[in-house]
């Protein structure tokens, strides 16, 4: 069935108030990414100027329709490392600037071609690890312990905790007010998602998430007034940078520093950002794409070109370097997004909020974002979604569950690799034992053997080909038919002649063959 192929501007009743969901979301994670990365509370607006770029420029020019682009939490230690080795914000902007020079090359290359060989349960496996470490590392903001940055994705912290340590720290020192406004926001969240609030027209274009963050809003002014020891405040709220006037607010932009174009560091970091960066997209791209309900493929080239721009314009005024991030994206699915306008909205609102009410975002609390964000990692780590891996058997469960484990254990990129190898593990697998066919018959009380070879016997069969050779008894007759193989390796070649003039005339093994070329027999 050809995927559904859905106009922009037909849906924007669905796409605008998913827009409003994803960028609820991508608030906190653009501020927290860009404190994490820069270890500068002053270069803060950084992370919007990403999520700002990510959303508008990299929305308009990806054919992605639901991939969300922003600050990622993967690129947190290049981007402080690389600050660090180049000395200056404004040499390693250069830097993200030529890495997203060559990302547009490596699109125009056509090397998004490596996002389709990951496999499917590699790719599963790292939704669900998410959806974990989401649920894991919100526990202790909707708790009121924000002492590490939302949007934290490994497991070990710069704090020296980790994100289970980190749990007990936060029921240690909760707050009873991020309680309160948690455990509330949550049970609104769970009260939107019922049938009956989703047939209240309101409801259908104001999200739930809006309405939770206004309630956290309220909440907190309650308390001002009711019961200061509960009110929230400094680092348990948004702190979005604020700016007096209009020259202070143009000074939140940076400018690369063209005078290190001789420095070869500057090309390193750019290197490691346009293939780490890539990496990201990919991988995330490839979820996206799985969780569409429409089923629609993106041209992983494209988003490679679109990636590169939008680095190319984040890097020439001041902002972090650019991913898909598949937090929001999934945010953006379950809220019921249909076209890229919800990423382009979502860039939009956060462009405006930063310009015209950055005071009134930052009353809003980070535990009632935490509740949002819990419900999205739940959405993504279901239990049925472990029923349903098992249900495919052991090839596709076992790496499913150590891509997960992984993942959650250590950091996105290394969790991949370790998935992929137990994945590529179970093909070589299967394709050892797939390599062929061995029958055995008796005719006129004498035994024949017919070896069949596969459409594809590659080196990595060598082994399983000499193996079922060396079975064949004495004084018996052997066909090796592959006459519906269209490659059959050299080294496979070679193991089969070897066969044919030695061991089958020790064995008195007679042997005919059927369509393989290219072998001397004697």
């Amino acid at each position: 069935m050809t995927p559904k192929k859905l106009n922009m501007f037909a849906n924007l009743k669905s796409d605008f108030p998913a827009g409003l969901v994803v960028f609820l979301v991508a608030l906190p994670l653009c501020l927290g990414i860009a404190l994490a990365s820069t270890g500068r509370s002053d270069l803060l607006f950084s992370g919007i100027i990403a999520g700002v770029v990510g959303g508008i420029v990299v929305g308009s020019f990806s054919n992605s329709q639901l991939g969300v682009s922003g600050p990622a939490a993967g690129l947190v230690v290049i981007v402080l490392g690389a600050i660090d080795t180049l000395g200056t914000f404004e040499a390693f902007l250069l830097a993200v600037v030529l890495s997203g020079v060559l990302q547009l090359l490596a699109g125009f290359m056509k090397a998004g071609i490596i996002g389709y060989f990951f496999p499917s349960s590699v790719i599963k496996g790292m939704l669900t690890a998410i959806g974990i470490i989401l649920i894991l590392k919100e526990i202790p903001h909707a708790l009121g312990y924000d002492e590490d940055f939302m949007g934290d994705f490994d497991f070990a912290q710069k704090d020296g905790h980790n994100t289970i340590t980190e749990i007990y720290y936060a029921f240690k020192y909760s707050s009873m007010g991020a309680i309160i406004i948690s455990v509330i926001s949550l049970g609104m969240l769970i009260l939107f998602e019922t049938d009956f609030m989703k047939k209240i027209g309101l409801f259908k274009f104001l999200p739930g998430a809006l309405f939770v963050v206004l309630t956290g809003i309220l909440l907190n002014a309650l308390f001002l007034n009711l019961a200061p020891e509960l009110v929230l405040s400094g680092k348990h709220l948004v702190e979005l940078p604020v700016a007096s006037s209009p020259q202070e607010f143009l000074s939140f932009f940076k400018f690369p520093d063209f005078s290190t174009f001789s420095n070869p560091q500057v090309y390193v970091v750019a290197v490691t950002l346009a293939i780490v960066a890539s990496l990201e997209t990919l991988l995330c791209l490839e979820a996206t794409d799985k969780l569409d309900p429409y089923k629609r493929r993106t041209s992983t080239n494209q988003e490679l070109r679109a990636q590169g721009i939008g680095n190319m314009v984040s890097g020439m005024i001041g902002g972090l370097p650019i991913t898909q991030v598949i937090v929001r994206s999934s945010a953006n699915i379950n809220s019921g997004g249909k076209t890229k306008m919800s990423a382009i909205f979502h860039g939009v609102i956060l462009l405006l909020s930063a310009i015209i009410i950055p005071v009134f975002l930052n009353l809003i609390p980070l535990a009632s974002l935490a509740a949002i964000l819990l419900l999205v990692g739940y959405k993504l780590a279901k239990p049925s979604i472990f029923r349903n891996m098992f249900k495919l058997g052991h090839e596709q469960f076992i790496p499913f569950v150590v891509t997960v484990i992984a993942i959650v254990g250590t950091d996105l990129l290394k969790g991949i690799g370790i998935g992929m190898v137990v994945a590529v593990f179970y093909i070589l697998r299967k394709n050892y034992k797939n390599a062929l066919n061995c029958k055995k018959e008796v005719i006129d009380g004498k035994t024949k053997y017919t070896l069949t070879l596969s459409e594809e016997v590659t080196f990595l069969n060598k082994a399983s080909v000499a193996k079922e050779l060396a079975k064949i008894p004495e004084d018996s007759t052997l066909v090796i038919d592959a006459s519906k193989s269209y490659t059959v390796a050299y080294d496979v070649l070679e193991n089969i002649q070897e066969f044919v003039n030695h061991t089958s005339k020790l064995k008195n093994i007679q042997v005919e063959t059927k369509g393989i070329d290219g072998v001397a027999f004697k």
